[in-house]
């Protein structure tokens, strides 16, 4: 098995990472959002252009 974020063999001790930086740039993906799944529901669609609108009235 290979490491999902640089390709090298897995250490058992991080699995399925090679080590605990991968582990780390991972964990960094989920926190910042990287890792979403998509939504068909109106509601969540309404949220997020509500947010964009929000963003774009914002000044810069």
């Amino acid at each position: 098995m290979s490491c999902p974020i640089c390709g090298k063999t897995t250490d058992k001790r991080f699995r399925p990472f090679c080590s605990k930086r991968c582990a780390d740039v991972d964990l960094g993906k989920w926190l910042d959002g990287d890792y979403a799944l998509p939504s068909n529901d109106p509601e969540d669609i309404e949220k997020a252009l509500e947010e964009v609108d929000r963003e774009r009235a914002k000044p810069h």
